[in-house]
């Protein structure tokens, strides 16, 4: 019987199954990486389930068999992956112990340690097998073997000696701590050696053994634990030697927060309170801030707990003065460190250790020969002076330092007027005239300054020498000629010495001269002079020549000022007519004056007679009508300064009342008045840097009446402002209303109506009446 055919046809041939087609094909939510696929592969593989069964040997021959067919299959591993695979000899060696076949065993760790004997878990496990079945010499044989191929493997020794002791052979323990030593081990292994002897009580060996340990491994750990180890035993002079020596022996080394912290903590321990203050203060001296922070904190505990006020103050000095020893050594020339380290000394009130910090800081010279190097730097100088002087009263001392810094300058760059000022007023402070001249004139024939003219004569003044005053400004003036203020002050020494011959003569050489740095101050101060001598012609003579050289609006304000008051009257006079200034002035005649008005009196200064006071006014009138003229004409841009002339006329014209009529000077104000112009608003384009324009910005202007001619629309715009004005009073009727607005419609032409009512709008805004 054949097999039914299949998937076949009828024919023979094969038919294939119908190619499904996947619907949907998008990923699914939950995709398995490979990762996964492998992790539960591995995780099938390492499942316990499985367990071997258990076989139970009573037959010898069979027991044989199986330790034959055992050992073939280690022999087989050993042979395959022993060389790199370590675990399969601790496994073989193992099973053998286990069938109690100790010399097989014996073998497999021997052939172990043949194929890498630094493996240092083949000795442990060699050695623990022969311990655990007591077979003492075999381990002893063992040990000694490991720390001989391999003595810098400490747990061989440890385990080594822990078994000699587990014997009770402590004899032999020492001499194996005696082999270890001699490769000279870590602290670890010689604290172990003496934590030995000290378990049987050997505190003499314990203490050869520190010896030793510190002689090999020179720390501030070992003379620290040497130090323990005495205070324990009650022995406090060699705990404390301990520590000296180690002081000695160490040096440098010895300089560590930890060494000075267990030294104090020592001296606290055993009551010397004095020796531990010590220790602190010479470590806090000796070791950098950021090493010393512990200390610190250690040192203010002990000063509140065993110390005074003073004491606690010292560590807050000695803790500032290690920053700015820190700050100084970043950088020997931040001069502002070293005043904060002067200023600290200073307050300490130590002279010598203050001298000690100025010395070490005016050391520091500055980098290059510019005088903003030098501007801090000198100041040390100065200190150290003025230290020597007032604190330490070492006047040869502090003229020493001035001496000192004086010579340092390269004055042939530049100078310190100070430093020399300084120099000379010690010297008046010691009654050493000369040599204060000295000194000042060394300062002026090589470095010549105005603050050391402006002193010198000062000086000279205070003592009264006039001819040395005199003497002094005219060097000043060879020196420096535009200097105004020379020239002021010499001019003012003559007036307060009643020479005005000199000091005219003075002022006529100071303007004279081709450069003034402040003229103005110059001719005001000579013209002043003249008005206090009462000339009043020089006066006018001197306004006249300043006015060749400007025609600043300042200049015609004060000549119309001139003009108009009285001169001031001399002294002689004044004690004269001491009892006449009390006398009340006679009313000025008018129509419309008030009681008051004429029993009003006259102002301070003024006792002439209405007829001399009306000629000042007419020589002030004058001097309005020439500056408005010349500010007009040579100036017509100067508009604000016509308007501040204008101004200051109008009021001296309504300020003449107490002379005049009423309705003189009324009209004498409205004549003031009609030159005053108008301001008006007006827009300009602005441009930018690069000269294009970039808007429109806004800006008061005046018209003077002279100007109003060439304005096109100012007639019409001053109908259009006083027909505003009507219409906004309304109570001048409709007829008076209709009439103006007729003599406005007269005043327009036909075709220019539209214009002008359109100029109207835009300027009724933006006029103001000035």
């Amino acid at each position: 019987m054949s097999a039914p055919n299949v998937g076949g046809s009828a024919d023979g041939s094969v038919r294939l199954p119908k190619a499904m087609k996947v619907k949907n094909k998008q990923p699914a939510q939950r995709q398995i990486t490979a990762e996964q696929i492998l992790r539960e592969a591995k995780e099938i593989q390492l499942e316990d389930d499985f367990k071997a069964p258990k076989t139970i040997i009573t037959d010898p021959q069979e027991l044989a068999e199986y330790r034959l067919r055992k050992r073939k299959e280690f022999e087989d591993t050993a042979r395959r992956v022993g060389r790199w695979n370590h675990s399969i000899w601790i496994k073989y060696a193992h099973w053998e112990e286990s069938q109690k076949d100790f010399r097989r065993a014996r073998s497999v760790w021997e052939r172990a340690i043949d194929v890498d004997y630094t493996n240092t878990n083949f000795w442990l496990k060699y050695a623990e097998m022969e311990m655990r079945h007591r077979f003492v010499n075999h381990a002893r044989n063992v040990w000694d073997r490991a720390v001989s191929l391999l003595p810098r493997i400490d747990q061989l020794w440890y385990k080594y000696i822990h078994m000699e002791e587990m014997v009770k052979e402590t004899a032999k323990a020492r001499l194996i701590f005696d082999r270890w030593m001699a490769f000279e081990p870590d602290h670890a292994a010689w604290m172990a050696y003496i934590k030995f002897e000290l378990r049987y009580n050997e505190v003499d060996r314990a203490r050869a053994v520190f010896e030793r340990y510190c002689e090999v491994l020179p720390s501030v750990k070992a003379w620290v634990r040497y130090a323990k180890f005495e205070l324990q035993h009650n022995d406090v002079a060699r705990a404390r030697g301990c520590y000296e020596r180690a002081m000695e022996a160490l040096g440098e080394d010895c300089h560590v927060e930890e060494f000075f912290l267990r030294f104090a903590e020592f001296e606290e321990m055993v009551k010397e309170h004095e020796r531990a203050r010590a220790i602190y203060q010479y470590a806090l001296d000796h070791l950098p801030k950021a090493a010393a922070q512990e200390l610190y904190t250690r040192f203010v505990a002990f000063e509140k707990q065993h110390g005074s006020r003073e004491g606690i103050e010292d560590v807050v000095l000695s803790k500032r003065r290690f920053t700015y020893e820190q700050e100084i050594a970043a950088n020997p020339l931040n001069y502002d460190a070293w005043f904060d380290y002067v200023k600290l000394e200073e307050s300490t009130g130590n002279h010598e250790r203050i001298r000690e910090v100025y010395e070490r800081a005016v050391a520091n010279l500055p980098p290059g020969n510019e005088k903003r190097f030098w501007q801090r730097y000198i100041y040390l100088w100065i200190k150290y002076a003025l230290f020597e002087e007032l604190d330490a009263g070492d006047m040869d001392k502090a003229r020493e330092v001035y001496r000192t810094a004086l010579k340092l300058v390269p004055h042939s760059r530049f100078t310190f007027a100070k430093l020399w000022l300084l120099a000379a007023k010690l010297e008046v402070r010691a009654k050493r005239l000369p040599a204060a001249r000295k000194i000042l004139g060394l300062a002026l024939g090589s470095c010549p300054k105005g603050k050391l003219f402006k002193e010198y004569i000062q000086l000279e003044m205070t003592l009264g020498n006039i001819d040395r005053c005199r003497t002094l400004y005219e060097k000043y003036l060879e020196w420096n000629p535009a200097n105004a203020s020379a020239w002021l002050k010499y001019a003012e020494l003559e007036v307060a010495l009643a020479e005005a011959g000199r000091a005219r003569a003075l002022f006529e050489l100071a303007i004279s001269q081709p450069v003034l740095d402040m003229p103005e101050a110059l001719w005001k101060a000579y013209i002043d002079f003249e008005i206090a001598q009462g000339n009043r012609e020089r006066t006018r003579l001197l306004y006249e020549r300043l006015l060749d050289r400007t025609k600043h609006v300042k200049v015609w304000l004060s000549l119309a000022k001139f003009e108009a008051e009285p001169l001031p009257q001399p002294e002689e006079e004044e004690e004269q007519q001491e009892g006449e200034e009390a006398q009340q002035r006679q009313p000025p005649p008018g129509e419309g004056a008030s009681p008051a008005e004429r029993e009003r009196q006259p102002p301070p200064g003024e006792g002439a007679s209405p007829a001399e006071r009306e000629a000042r006014a007419v020589r002030a009138r004058g001097v309005y009508e020439r500056g408005l003229r010349a500010l007009r004409e040579g100036a017509p841009d100067a508009k604000e300064e016509a308007v501040m002339l204008l101004e200051a006329w109008r009021d001296f014209e309504a300020a003449c009342s107490d002379f005049r009529r009423r309705v003189e000077v009324a009209a004498a104000v409205t004549a003031v008045e009609r030159k005053m112009p108008r301001r008006i608003k007006r827009k300009r384009a602005i441009t930018n840097e690069a000269g294009l324009a970039s808007g429109m910005e806004e800006y008061y202007d005046y018209v003077f009446p002279e100007e109003a001619g060439a304005a096109p629309n100012l007639k019409l715009l001053e109908a259009a402002m006083r027909w505003k004005r009507q219409k906004l009073a309304g109570g001048g009727g409709e007829g008076e209303a209709a009439g103006d607005g007729e003599q406005q419609q007269q005043q327009q032409d036909g075709d220019g109506q539209d214009e002008e009512q359109q100029q109207q709008q835009e300027e009724e805004e933006q006029e103001e009446e000035y």
